[in-house]
């Protein structure tokens, strides 16, 4: 078994060292992976050496009792187990949203060897303890061990010892929460389904702490209310680990053998799950298969009969079966929502979700040929010219943003009851009109990127699994088209800017309407044209690169 570990930790290091070498940017964002590691390694130093200059409790107002703030059930051991069990929590919906399961390190590759499924599930629990994220966390848990030098040395060396039983514990939960994610649901539709949910899930508990501070839901926050809480969750495997240095401080070994025991507990079950269901997915594979039959030819009837019209069907078809890409197009109305739960109030607040709307709805078509895999090459077969494409497909999400927005507009206006205001209502076409020109914007840009700024995505059948060595890329190259997308609306910006420095924005300000809508369409034409050139030249390479790409998938 341990041989099998070293061997396939082995593997995964020589598959991203090759990578890094065919890759210039591949390079480049594995560096700034790394500067990142340092400054997480930085920050959470200055963080513990802060802590440890904490009092054991302070009186903020005379007359009152102490707070505890380094004793039992303080405010530091608090917020320490509940900020631990949110960042396992964390770490396991990034795995499932973002990471997935290493493609080239899928158990399904390694079915010709005959490798025992406990061996192999080892070993790629080896793999990914190997990996730059687990080694980054190790480094950060053991510098955290140095906030608690002002309970003793036997915190400090509690907290040591558990900070590789930290990352393991969190390992394999997200491992565990992988396996079952992507063995027990097995159509494509109840994928689909799920993969929404968890990255809409994982939004909304990031952006609790903003709802609950702009509703005042924390000025009468007690923490002693807080610590049965605590007290039970310290007892899971979200937070037994961070529990354990305050064990050792405040003399109680039981409970550190305790939580220990948890955690082991926890490594077994999840090792078990992990196996189990390597198992079922080998024994079961396309069971769950089903043949389906289409009706008609779909948007091939209503889409122009032309070449572009015909690549505006296939995409239009691609589009709603692909769950890959439709988590972005129920954002606009979670941003809608999450907005207004933050506004108190003040619809501007809401408006705003236009814009940020608009901004985010292409940023799957800026990868959009990696999306499309080998049905690209039947075009470049057909001989489809590279304009004739890009106007397709921008066809599409030209109708898809100005339908959506302009409904999530009207809906807006009547939350907020802003379309009984004429000046409130003008103020809210001149949201949509920008966040219009933004989606313009963006899909220009998206026409350009998508030819030049390739990356490897998930297969449609595994939305959750990600090329090894990719996951740098995949969060890199998306910023190239949010950054130059904002600058493809400058020009509005510049008017906006003028309007200030003359003193008319306040009475002047519906200028910006047309004039935004002209930028977007201006950026949206040169986009595609330009795209359309860059796909006539690079077409055999991206042919070659897409088939680069689906060698992955498999």
């Amino acid at each position: 078994m341990i041989a099998t570990a070293r061997t396939l930790v082995r593997l995964r290091w020589a598959l991203t060292w090759a990578a890094l070498r065919k890759s210039v940017w591949q390079t480049v964002g594995y560096i700034m992976a790394m500067v990142l590691g340092f400054v997480a390694i930085a920050s959470t130093a200055v963080v513990a050496l802060a802590v440890g200059l904490l009092p054991p409790s302070a009186q903020l107002r005379p007359g009152e009792p102490p707070i505890n703030i380094l004793g039992p059930s303080g405010v530091v051991n608090i917020a320490v187990v509940f900020l631990g069990a949110s960042l396992t929590m964390m770490v396991g919906v990034v795995q499932l949203m973002l990471l997935g399961e290493g493609s080239t390190m899928n158990p399904q590759k390694f079915a010709l060897y005959g490798i025992p499924d406990r061996e192999l599930q080892f070993g790629l629990l080896a793999s990914g303890l190997s990996g730059v994220p687990s080694i980054t966390g190790l480094i950060c848990f053991m510098v955290w061990a140095f906030a608690y030098r002002a309970m003793g040395p036997a915190a400090v060396i509690a907290a040591l010892i558990a900070a590789p039983l930290t990352v393991i514990t969190m390992m394999s939960l997200s491992k565990l929460l992988l396996a079952l994610s992507t063995t027990l649901i097995t159509s494509k539709r109840g994928k689909g389904v799920f993969y929404i949910v968890v990255i809409l899930l994982f939004v909304t508990a990031c952006q609790i702490p903003n709802i609950l501070v702009s509703n005042g839901g924390v000025s009468d926050f007690d923490p002693e209310s807080l610590k049965p809480v605590m007290q039970v969750m310290a007892w899971t495997p979200l937070a037994a680990a961070f529990q354990i240095p305050f064990d050792a401080a405040f003399g109680s070994p039981l409970a550190l053998l305790g939580r220990v025991a948890v955690l082991v507990a926890t490594w077994v079950v999840c090792f078990a799950g992990c196996t189990w269901c390597l198992r079922h997915e080998r024994l079961t594979t396309g069971a769950a298969t089903r043949t389906v039959t289409a009706k008609g030819i779909g948007a091939f009837g209503w889409m122009p009969d032309s070449v572009s019209g015909a690549v505006s069907a296939r995409l239009a078809t691609y589009l709603r079966r692909d769950p890959r890409q439709a988590m972005l197009f129920a954002m606009p109305v979670f941003f809608a929502v999450i907005f207004g739960l933050q506004s108190r109030g003040e619809s501007m607040m809401v408006w705003q979700a236009l814009i940020w709307s608009g901004w985010m709805l292409s940023i799957a078509e800026s990868n959009g040929l990696s999306y499309d895999g080998r049905g690209f090459t039947m075009q470049v077969i057909a001989g489809v010219r590279g304009i004739d494409d890009r106007r397709g497909r921008a066809r599409v999400y030209v109708l898809i943003a100005t339908v959506y927005l302009t409904v999530l507009a009207i809906a807006i206006a009547a939350f907020t009851g802003d379309w009984a205001d004429p000046d409130r209502r003008l103020i809210g076409v001149l949201f949509w009109a920008i966040g219009l020109a933004m989606a313009f914007c963006g899909l220009g840009m998206a026409e350009v990127t998508s030819c030049v700024l390739m990356y490897p995505v998930p297969s449609m059948d595994k939305p959750f699994s990600s090329p090894q060595g990719r996951a740098v890329a995949q969060g890199f190259f998306p910023f190239a088209y949010l950054f130059g997308s904002l600058l493809l609306l400058l020009p509005t910006g510049i008017v906006a800017i003028v309007l200030v420095a003359i003193g008319e924005i306040s009475f002047s300000y519906w200028v910006l309407i047309p004039v935004a809508l002209a930028n977007g369409v201006v950026m949206l034409v040169l986009g595609t044209w330009i795209g359309g050139k860059l796909l006539d030249a690079r077409m055999l390479s991206i042919v070659s690169t897409l088939d680069s790409f689906a060698s992955l998938q498999h």
